[in-house]
């Protein structure tokens, strides 16, 4: 092989083993909420963060949904993952997601 055939292999192996690695989270909401301009439905869904986005997936429908989101990697690791919402004018806004085996929390703001 030459060098550029090599190098080519190991660029597309690193590509691969950044795909297999992206992470999911699965989350449950018993209730509507605002995430971003996104109205997430009650349901389960599987949490992937893309870039500076949270790309929720409804586990039932399959339709995907994205929303800002800003990472924030201080702090001890949390045991599990969880939700944190408010309520804004009458309605549950989505604030952070703290995901489970990480010291990662998903900061939302509108």
């Amino acid at each position: 092989m030459t060098v550029k055939s090599l190098l080519c292999v190991a660029v597309l192996a690193a590509a691969s083993l950044a795909v297999a690695n992206a992470k999911s989270y699965d989350i449950v909401l018993n209730n509507p909420v605002q995430a971003g301009s996104v109205q997430l439905q009650p349901g389960a869904y599987t949490v992937q963060v893309k870039g500076d986005s949270a790309v929720f997936t409804s586990v039932s429908s399959g339709k995907s949904f994205a929303a800002p989101v800003k990472l924030d990697n201080s702090g001890p690791r949390h045991g599990t993952t969880s939700v944190g919402t408010v309520t804004e004018n009458g309605a549950r806004v989505l604030k952070l997601i703290r995901l489970g085996g990480s010291s990662t929390t998903l900061e939302f703001n509108e």
